[in-house]
Formats: C-alpha cells, sequence, structure tokens
C-alpha cells in the first residue's frame, strides 16, 4: 500500500527551504544590531543620524545576501515560486507588521519627549517600557515564524523579549550605559548572526552544485 502524498506537507517543505540558508537569519539579525549600536553613535551623529546611517548598511546587507542567493544558494537548491495562497499570508503579514511597527513608534515617541513619565499625577510609564519594548518584538516575530513557518523565529523573538528587561536590570545595577541596549541587543545579534553562518556554510558544504539550475513549481 502506498503512503498517501501530503501536499500540504510538500508545500510546506518546499516554502521552508527559502529559510534553510540561514541568510534571513543573518539579515533580521541587523534590526537588534541597530538597537546595539545606534546608542553608541548618538552622542557624536544626534538621535536621527545614529539611527539613520543604517539605511545605507540595510541596503548594503540586502544586497550581499541577494548576490550570494543568486550566486551560490540557487545553483545548489534552484528556486522556489511563491502561490498564491502563501502570497495571501505574506500581504497579512505586511499589514499587520505596519501596525505594530506604527505603533512601536508612537510609543517611542511618547518616550522620547517625557510624556509617558514625570513627576506629580503624570503617569509614569518609564520602567514599562523595556517591558513594551520586549512584547513588541516578542509579538512580532512570533506572528512571523506562525505565518511563514519559520520556528526559529520564536526562539528569536523570545531572546529579544528578555534583551531589554535584562538591560534594564543591568542599567539600574550596574551602571551599564544606554540601558545596557548595546550589551544586550548586541549579544542577540551575534546569536543570529553565528546561526545563520552556521547553517550557510553547511548548507554549501552539504549541496554540491546542481549541473542544470531546476526551477520549483508554484507552493
Amino acid at each position: 500500500m502506498q503512503t498517501p502524498i501530503s501536499l500540504k506537507s510538500i508545500e510546506r517543505k518546499s516554502f521552508q527551504t527559502t529559510f534553510a540558508d540561514g541568510l534571513w537569519d543573518v539579515l533580521i539579525a541587523c534590526l537588534p544590531l541597530q538597537f546595539a549600536i545606534a546608542p553608541l553613535l548618538s552622542k557624536s551623529l544626534g538621535d536621527f543620524w545614529s539611527s539613520a546611517v543604517f539605511l545605507p548598511f540595510w541596503a548594503v546587507v540586502y544586497l550581499a545576501i541577494w548576490l550570494a542567493r543568486k550566486y551560490l544558494i540557487r545553483p545548489r537548491l534552484g528556486t522556489v515560486t511563491i502561490g498564491k495562497i502563501r502570497q495571501k499570508k505574506l500581504r497579512l503579514f505586511t499589514i499587520v507588521m505596519l501596525i505594530v511597527n506604527c505603533l512601536a513608534l508612537i510609543v517611542g515617541f511618547l518616550a522620547a519627549y517625557g510624556f509617558m513619565s514625570g513627576g506629580g499625577k503624570s503617569l509614569d510609564l518609564s520602567r514599562a517600557i523595556p517591558f513594551m519594548l520586549g512584547f513588541s518584538f516578542l509579538a512580532m516575530f512570533s506572528f512571523t515564524a506562525f505565518i511563514l513557518n519559520y520556528p526559529r523565529l520564536y526562539l528569536y523573538g523570545l531572546l529579544l523579549f528578555i534583551a531589554p528587561l535584562v538591560g534594564e536590570w543591568l542599567y539600574r545595577n550596574h551602571g551599564a550605559t544606554h540601558h545596557g541596549y548595546p550589551i544586550v541587543f548586541g549579544f542577540s545579534a551575534g546569536v543570529m548572526i553565528l546561526t545563520g553562518f552556521i547553517l550557510f556554510i553547511r548548507l554549501l558544504i552539504t549541496n554540491p552544485v546542481i549541473e542544470t539550475p531546476v526551477e520549483g513549481g508554484q507552493v
């Protein structure tokens, strides 16, 4: 008796091959890396430019990943075309992430201009900022992991949820600069980058170049 073939399982595995190379991990690591480095640059560049300089940095990283996929990954794994159902999920993901980022931006502005802390009867939420930031990371990464079937993002989300809490503890108890963000987010980015490079090197070693590139069907 032949074992029934699960098209859904094949679709999921085919789509997950796009995350098997570890390059997405490296790209995602740029987010906590920005939180780690930007505070250190704020004194010399100012708050705006310390973040703005990451735009060309992101562009360079994305270009490097695109070239690596084109010349190193595609000759080994071929390509996969995303189907309509998966495209709808990606569009939903984009909308939700836009909402989450807008809310995070509002919270950031409120914190920066002091509307959330102060004396008298004003509402003091300064101690809640690390939790709100960590929860935003956890929600964003968990939703992405669910939509894209990308399990490692659950772990990354948990790591980034804990990071600002530990950073605030280091700041209040051990005098860590910039609320400990360079330490905790630098460590988080390092974990992601190391994971990505290990997966990337392993894929290159275990998958020889295909003589004729194979074009995948819709998934």
